[in-house]
């Protein structure tokens, strides 16, 4: 089975101290979205569109495609409206129209599921990224039958903080670009959620919120796909959102229902 993964880590020691914001190198892929080149690498990268024959979609085509899910004219062209869409920092996977389940890849066989933290970021306090990781995983167990448990042996979900290249074949790109990815359920690194350490992670809005992102990719780790529903959880594109009171949106209540039922009182 092919696992898609998302692209919306070399590992580090845990760390307990805080660091300045850092100053990284921006994605290659967000020097200028103008050259043809770097526009057509994104849109294979993010909008990739099966073929049953040997056609090759032009830059039209994929354009097109791309702005159809963001809901914007479809010219084909680069406007100024397509190009600011795509400098938007996201999440690493490839784009799919409304909620969804990842194409020929299973849900998680069972409810109860285990993740380990192989290590965290400096940005933050050791413990205050474990505490936030749990939050960001209880909120689709708050809607499910799904029960999640924190081990430190081999778990249904490892998660870690990298950068550049980590041994996935998916690096990461520095500041900006791609925040996250995590694969489809499966085994081996299936289910497995990896953060760019070049980002700097915060529990607010002053950097790149741990909780949003984390959630996000844990709904990837569990199956879901993007939504084109632009208050969704699994919407492409980051943007803040408060972790306290924070209530699951209807369309990842209902794509993540679909896999796995609704929580039994």
């Amino acid at each position: 089975m092919r696992h898609m993964i998302l692209l919306c880590f070399l590992m580090l020691l845990p760390c307990g101290f805080a660091r300045p914001r850092p100053v990284a190198q921006k994605s290659n892929l967000l020097l200028s979205f103008l050259d043809p080149k770097h526009a057509q690498a994104w849109l294979e990268r993010f909008f990739f569109i099966k073929s049953k024959t040997a056609h090759k979609h032009t830059m039209e085509e994929l354009l097109k495609k791309m702005q159809e899910f963001y809901n914007l004219e479809p010219t084909g062209t680069l406007d100024d409206k397509t190009v600011e869409i795509m400098k938007l920092p996201r999440c690493g996977m490839p784009d799919v129209s409304e909620y969804t389940t990842f194409e020929g890849s299973p849900k998680w066989k069972k409810n109860s599921l285990t993740y380990r933290i192989i290590n965290t970021t400096s940005d933050l306090p050791q413990d205050k990224v474990e505490s936030i990781l749990a939050e960001a995983i209880k909120v689709w167990s708050d809607v499910t039958p799904l029960k999640f448990t924190k081990t430190t042996d081999t778990a249904d979900i490892d998660i870690y903080f990298a950068r550049d290249e980590h041994g996935d074949n998916y690096p990461f790109d520095g500041v900006g670009g791609t925040l996250a990815h995590a694969f489809a359920p499966g085994k081996g690194l299936a289910g497995d959620a990896h953060f760019d350490d070049d980002e700097y992670w915060t529990e607010d809005d002053e950097g790149t919120s741990l909780f949003i992102v984390a959630a996000h990719e844990f709904g990837h780790s569990l199956g879901l796909g993007h939504s084109k529903s632009h208050g969704a959880l699994m919407y492409p594109t980051y943007s803040y959102k408060k972790q306290k009171n924070y209530k699951l949106p209807t369309d990842d209540v209902k794509g993540i229902q679909k896999l796995y039922g609704k929580k039994r009182s």
